[in-house]
This record gives C-alpha cells, structure tokens and sequence, in this order.
C-alpha cells in the first residue's frame, strides 16, 4: 500500500475503500447484524448497546455472545428492559458476567423511564463533542447503586479511554447514509461529531497513512485522528471507519 499520499490523493483511496466496505455484506460478519433482526427504535437501540459492549475479542464470538442476549431478553429487548426484575443470569463475555449483565438492565430500565437512550447522550457537562456527550451519558448511566466492578465496562474518555465501543454504537445511531449499515435512527447528534471507534486495526492503519503518530490507542489518539478525518469530510468523518478496519481486517494492512 502506497503510504505516500497527497491530501487528494488519501481522500480519493480512503473514499474507494468506503465504498468498498459500508455495504450490506459487511453486517454479516459484524456484530451490527445482532441489532439489525429489529425495526423498532427501542430494541435497536437496546441490542446494539448491549452487543458494543461485548465487541472486544473475537468477532465470532461476540456475535454468539449477542445470540444469546437476544435470548434471555425473549428476542423483546424493550419489553424485556422494562418489566425487568433482579435476578441472575447464566451469561458470560469474557469479563462481562452475569452481575455486569443485572446492572445494565437495571440502568437501561431507569434511562428508559427517564426519557431512552438517545436523551441520555445529551450533554450536561462543560466539555463540548462527543466527549462530553459520552462523559454524560456516563454519568447518567453508573449512578448508585451502579456495581464499583461494573464501572469498567463503559469507556471514560476523562481517563484516556479510546471509547471504542461507544463510539462505534454512536456510529450505528447516528450515522445517515445509503449503504443500508448504520441505523441513523438518532437526530439529536450530527454526523459531524461523530468520531472514530479506534481499535488496534484501524489505529495501525492511521499510523501507516500518516494520520496518526501517536503509539497509544488512547483518547488523544482519537482527537488526533479526528482532525485529520474532518479535513477529509467535515460532515461525516466517521465513515472513514469502513475504509480504515476495512484495510486492516480484511486486506491485512499492519
């Protein structure tokens, strides 16, 4: 892969490669395809939650792993949500274990009655962007009696965090385009502050293009993408995702 690219020149190849991968066949093999059995709002919302919560490892098994979500919520995400009770579930993710599972629920059951998800992603800090969004969202959602051990499963920018996985979720949400993958059933967000789910494919192949010269995989890094990102498309930064995992999933750019 050529790595020394005018401005132009990286725009052109990155928007080859986004149209390349923002199509239907790429939710097949992306845990996105766990969401996409629902229509309505609320289970969307809810099963994509839950399954970008789970998405580190392997791809395979966090989509078996959202299987198996779909099941103990009676393939009825919302309805589940809302009449939930306490109570243990046989589940496991990696580190993400039955106690983890009960707490979420019972989050999602208060933000629901306070008004959903989408609402909980408004800002109520002083920090501006996503970051403020995501700080407040947060907050909102760990609120006693939240589980100390429960606190490490949702990102906190403020301590460095990359926030990939809700930042992937937000691309799901938000995200208005024709390929038919994200939902943009969000429209309390623009596109515009949406920023990068940075994982180790997408930072490594940041680094080879020259958009990132940062070693860690941390929220600095994000920004530092982000910047370049919107000089390519200040209205929709975030499809560049595609092209990037894209380049370092399935073409094996290292």
């Amino acid at each position: 892969m050529n790595t020394s690219f005018s401005q132009t020149e990286l725009k052109d190849f990155l928007n080859e490669k986004v149209e390349l991968y923002n199509r239907p066949d790429f939710i097949q093999s992306d845990p996105i395809r766990i969401p996409k059995q629902f229509t309505r709002k609320e289970d969307i919302e809810i099963s994509a939650f839950l399954i970008s919560t789970l998405a580190w490892g392997n791809r395979t098994a966090i989509i078996k792993s959202g299987q198996r979500l779909l099941e103990i919520m009676n393939f009825r995400p919302y309805e589940y949500v809302m009449d939930y009770e306490e109570q243990r579930h046989s589940f496991v993710h990696r580190t993400f274990n039955h106690d983890d599972l009960n707490a979420f629920f019972v989050s999602l059951q208060r933000i629901y009655r306070q008004g959903g998800l989408e609402a909980a992603f408004a800002p109520h800090t002083e920090i501006p962007g996503i970051q403020g969004r995501i700080i407040s969202f947060r907050n909102t959602f760990t609120q006693e009696p939240f589980p100390d051990r429960t606190q490490k499963h949702l990102a906190n920018p403020l301590k460095g965090s990359s926030a990939k996985r809700i930042n992937m979720f937000l691309r799901w949400m938000v995200r208005k385009d024709e390929s038919g993958v994200d939902f943009g059933i969000w429209n309390s967000i623009p596109m515009s502050e949406l920023h990068l789910p940075l994982d180790v494919h997408t930072g490594n192949v940041a680094r080879k293009l020259g958009i990132l010269t940062r070693t860690q995989n941390d929220w600095k890094s994000v920004t530092e993408i982000q910047e370049q990102l919107v000089q390519l498309d200040p209205e929709d930064p975030c499809k560049y995702d595609f092209a990037l995992f894209g380049l370092g999933v399935f073409e094996g750019v290292k």
